[in-house]
């Protein structure tokens, strides 16, 4: 399942990933917080940071504020 649409906006399990992003928080926090499998946290991780709605920080995830206009 895709987080970014080809028209640019984002599914409703995007969304909820960058909402819970105000604070870094690593792959596996961000699993737990979703109730998601931690393989599709990973996926929806990469594709949100190739979109530059996410960055990675050491080991932990942050919204950015693409990512922020967006929800």
């Amino acid at each position: 399942m895709a987080c970014v649409n080809p028209d640019g906006t984002i599914s409703p399990s995007a969304s909820a990933l960058l909402k819970i992003l105000e604070e870094p928080l690593s792959p596996g926090e961000i699993a737990g917080k979703l109730g998601q499998p931690l393989f599709r946290v990973r996926i929806s991780l990469r594709e949100m940071t190739e979109a530059g709605f996410i960055e990675q920080k050491e080991d932990k995830y942050a919204i950015t504020e693409a990512g922020r206009e967006k929800i």
